[in-house]
């Protein structure tokens, strides 16, 4: 794992070129198989709040009218394990009973922290408080979330990507180029909600959206790559030899 991480960060990252043998190609497969890995899984689950899957949901919860994709996209959870497969799921507290059962059964077997369901509880329990307040006109039709759902599944099918890992590209996206107060659905996203003529979740559908057509354009792996790449150079930087470590400065204290 070090020694194919490493040869990412000085390939890809760091834009060095002859240092290892060309035939194998491993840098250009190297988000391929880390894609097939924990890798995605991990990123998914940890940026869930920011994800369509949870966001579609929530809000075709709240306009009432869609429970057919609530029940597609708890589908898209089943299919990736997050989900009991025998369980039938149309409603956001459902799924999310659901996501809370497999949680810890996930951190064991998969080694992957559980899903932070308790602040994505209480954000679905405030969420609903405030769309009480706001007149239907605020709130997104479901056809609008239809036409989102359905341009992800088309998008996958065509790049050869689960649901699931299209859904945590643009998760990873929107926290890349979003401000942090829109990312989750009842903090300033209502707010904007009442004080504009923006309605609920504008912000990050409309950022989905780009970022599809943007997908669509380059490929899954090149957007991946784009995206991540401010991580993996922060990740370089902790190797440059001017970085002190933590064991050096606990050193240097004693």
């Amino acid at each position: 794992m070090v020694e194919v991480t490493l040869r990412f960060l000085i390939e890809e990252v760091g834009q060095v070129e002859g240092i290892f043998p060309t035939e194998t190609g491993l840098a250009q497969n190297f988000l391929l198989r880390r894609t097939a890995s924990h890798g995605i899984e991990l990123l998914g689950l940890l940026t869930l709040h920011a994800s369509p899957v949870w966001v579609l949901a929530a809000l075709a919860d709240v306009t009432g009218a869609g429970r057919k994709l609530i029940q597609e996209i708890s589908q898209a959870l089943k299919d990736e394990g997050l989900l009991d497969p025998e369980t039938n799921f149309e409603t956001m507290d459902q799924m999310l009973d659901g996501l809370e059962k497999s949680s810890a059964h996930l951190a064991q077997a998969l080694n992957l922290p559980p899903v932070n369901l308790p602040a994505i509880r209480r954000d679905w329990e405030q969420l609903k408080v405030e769309v009480a307040q706001l007149p239907p006109a605020k709130i997104p039709g479901v056809e609008r979330l239809e036409k989102v759902w359905n341009r992800l599944k088309e998008l996958g099918k065509t790049q050869g990507r689960s649901v699931f890992t299209v859904s945590s590209l643009l998760a990873v996206s929107a926290i890349g180029h979003l401000p942090s107060n829109v990312l989750w659905l009842s903090r300033a996203g209502t707010s904007a909600a009442r004080r504009t003529s923006k309605v609920l979740g504008d912000a990050l559908l409309s950022h989905y959206v780009e970022a599809l057509d943007e997908i669509a354009r380059t490929g899954v792996i090149e957007y991946w790559r784009r995206e991540f790449r401010p991580y993996l150079r922060a990740v370089a930087e902790h190797f440059a030899p001017a970085h002190e470590s933590s064991t050096e400065r606990l050193l240097r204290r004693l």
